[in-house]
């Protein structure tokens, strides 16, 4: 048994017990992460960046192939992680274009020779573990949010069952990030239970210097969603203009297709001397620990990190009841949930904390203790570990 104790720039402070195989034992050494793409550091990006760190530290030869450059590759080179661009792979469906990507990342794989390929995010996960299989190579693919689950009675919804169902057919695991995303697999029948393991997110704890003062007034706001329609800024906008009458601020941190629409409705809300936009930061757990209040809209999520790294801060959450949200928040003990798209419920819940310092105070106290007892990195990596193991030799 090995345990080492460090302590990065940011503050963070990791914890890292883990018992290596012996030297009869097959063992993964070798990993490529493969995800659709790098201009973006969105959950599922973030989610790769901690894990091919946390593997690289503990020993592994990590590779990352992304589609295209930009902040994501700059990430993964500050923290000394090899990516390499794929210029054929696009977020949008381009079939030609994909086809292009297949081969282009099956060579890419040819070359690697890893010992398993794990693949982040919709597109990169079909066609991943296609170029996977076709080598015999074992294939893990993590999902951050399943798109069936989200149009289920539609075309769209029936398009990417098949998608799904026929990709994993292919791999050999399925990593779902939350229990909801695990049981809307199950009953759509999309992902056979013996392929599936559920292994919740995970960030790095960090120093006291990022923790909150719930306790703080006016209090402060803050949103960390890219402006996009799943996100639902338009909720949480008519909703604080409902509460004018009491003291408060909100910092809208993202970027997306839809802030303008955003900034206009500020405007015609009269926010506009309440509400700033901060744009896509690199400070989020600065900009966290002077909040008094987290609190995300969404329409649909998978397991939001932009939670996470909120109740590590020591913030009371509140947040729409979509995708596993409730699997970290506990309403009534370390935020509370409201019906996703209703305003006038998110109001009333915004009103009770605004109201009341001491409640904050309380809640946030507990999603930190919630935190740290289920959702650091730690766990997260030890138990990705363990799902990579399992195919060691295959």
């Amino acid at each position: 048994m090995k345990e080492r104790l460090k302590t990065g720039a940011s503050g963070r402070v990791a914890s890292e017990t883990f018992s290596p195989p012996g030297p009869e034992e097959p063992h993964i050494s070798k990993v490529v992460f493969v995800i659709t793409r790098a201009d973006d550091l969105g959950g599922a990006q973030v989610h790769v960046l901690e894990l091919a760190s946390a593997l690289q530290d503990r020993g592994y030869e990590v590779q990352v192939l992304a589609g295209g450059g930009g902040v994501f590759a700059e990430a993964l080179a500050q923290r000394g992680l090899n990516c390499r661009e794929l210029k054929k792979m696009v977020h949008l469906i381009k079939p030609l274009r994909d086809l292009g990507a297949l081969k282009e990342l099956r060579r890419a794989l040819q070359e690697l020779k890893p010992d398993l390929v794990t693949t982040h995010s919709n597109k990169a996960g079909f066609l991943g573990r296609l170029a996977a299989r076709s080598l015999n190579l074992p294939v893990v693919h993590t999902s951050h949010g399943f798109l069936f689950n989200q149009n289920k009675f539609s075309a769209a919804g029936s398009f990417y069952r098949f998608m799904e169902k026929s990709a994993a057919r292919v791999g050999d695991k399925v990593i779902a990030v939350s229990r909801s995303e695990y049981e809307a697999a199950r009953a759509l029948k999309v992902v056979p239970a013996e392929k599936m393991a559920v292994v919740h997110n995970g960030l790095p704890d960090l120093g006291g210097q990022f923790r909150a003062d719930p306790l703080g007034e006016p209090p402060r706001l803050v949103t960390v969603a890219r402006f996009a329609a799943p996100k639902d800024h338009v909720t949480l906008l008519q909703a604080l203009g409902g509460l004018k009458d009491r003291a408060f601020s909100l910092d809208l941190v993202g970027e997306g297709p839809d802030l303008e629409k955003a900034r206009n409705l500020v405007r015609s809300l009269g926010l506009a001397e309440r509400v700033s936009f901060s744009g896509s930061r690199g400070d989020v757990p600065q900009i966290l620990s002077g909040a008094q209040l987290f609190v995300l809209s969404s329409r649909r999520e998978g397991f939001p990190l932009s939670i996470l790294e909120a109740m590590r801060a020591g913030l009371p959450v509140v947040a729409s009841d979509v995708g596993g949200v409730a699997e970290a928040v506990r309403d009534g003990e370390s935020g509370l949930l409201f019906p996703p798209g209703r305003s006038r419920e998110l109001k009333d819940r915004l009103a009770m904390l605004l109201d009341d310092p001491g409640r904050r105070k309380a809640m946030g106290d507990a999603g930190r203790r919630l935190f740290a007892a289920h959702f650091t990195l730690e766990q997260m990596v030890d138990k990705t570990i363990k799902v990579y193991e399992s195919l060691a030799g295959n």
